[in-house]
């Protein structure tokens, strides 16, 4: 083994290329689209497909042209053979070393389709380290959560048929409607529980980036609940699995002003928010 390099990736900048925690046109796809030239295979629970795989999730399929389009940058930057691995990693999203005079590095899909800017920067990273190139991947990463993997599996039973409103069936329309197919995050009723007093807050909707999962508050399945208000709670949390939050005056921002112009996109925003105005005194009773 000869020259073995080991991207830290704790250091410049801090946690941009290693992740922890956490618009394409609309079209129609049976699997959930995570970048132009890799598919991931979607959670059986929520998209059944009639296909044997092997154990071990998550399985991703790699458009090999992208692949080896990439390779090519790599060792015309390097002057040396290159073997390149397409990972779905949720922590590391780079690392490479050199073995024998050979270049093995290891990139995560999203890679693959990204602006020639960005590949480029990210060939000045894997061969020189240059800080410059650094700034430039680890903004992309940021913008591109919504491609990484969850963290962290789902531990209860997902429950998306209620006893008024079926959660999946939304999700879906709005995931082909708004996002092009490409949210592949799970969703679920919350808990079912009566409360002890009267509520006077609520939360309707959350969003947990490290199990990919849209939790709706149970309060909203009633029939006197409409779907249009439901979509737009779910709609608010596919957002949130889309666009991360940003930093802004030495504080995190959960909705930053492009997170609140992507919200008003939703058809019925108004209608929403008023509807939410008028009956808030009876969602807290519930």
């Amino acid at each position: 083994m000869a020259g073995q390099m080991a991207f830290p990736f704790a250091q410049p900048p801090p946690g941009r290329l290693s992740r922890s925690g956490g618009k394409g046109a609309a079209r129609t796809s049976l699997l959930p689209r995570v970048s132009r030239a890799v598919v991931r295979v979607p959670d059986p629970r929520h998209h059944p497909i009639d296909i044997d795989l092997p154990p071990g999730q998550p399985h991703i399929y790699v458009h090999e042209g992208a692949r080896q389009a990439l390779i090519r940058r790599l060792e015309l930057a390097q002057k040396r053979p290159v073997l390149l691995s397409v990972t779905d990693n949720y922590r590391q999203m780079i690392s490479s070393s050199l073995r024998e005079g050979i270049l093995q590095a290891r990139v995560h899909h999203m890679f693959l389709d990204a602006p020639a800017l960005v590949q480029e920067a990210l060939v000045r990273y894997v061969v020189t380290q240059d800080r410059a190139a650094s700034l430039v991947v680890g903004q992309y990463i940021d913008e591109n959560g919504h491609r990484i993997r969850a963290s962290r599996p789902v531990s209860t039973p997902l429950s998306t048929q209620g006893r008024t409103h079926d959660l999946l069936l939304l999700f879906q329309k709005l995931n082909h409607g708004y996002f092009g197919g490409g949210v592949d995050a799970l969703i679920t009723w919350g808990k079912r529980t009566k409360a002890r007093k009267p509520r006077r807050t609520i939360k309707l909707g959350s969003y947990s980036a490290v199990e990919r999962l849209i939790r709706i508050h149970p309060v909203l399945d009633r029939p006197w609940v409409p779907r249009y208000f439901i979509c737009y709670v779910i709609y608010h949390e596919m957002i949130h699995h889309v666009m991360p939050a940003s930093h802004g005056n030495g504080r995190r921002m959960l909705h930053p002003p492009h997170f609140l112009a992507r919200e008003r996109l939703f058809r019925d925003y108004e209608r929403a928010l008023a509807w939410e105005k008028d009956h808030v005194g009876r969602l807290l009773r519930t």
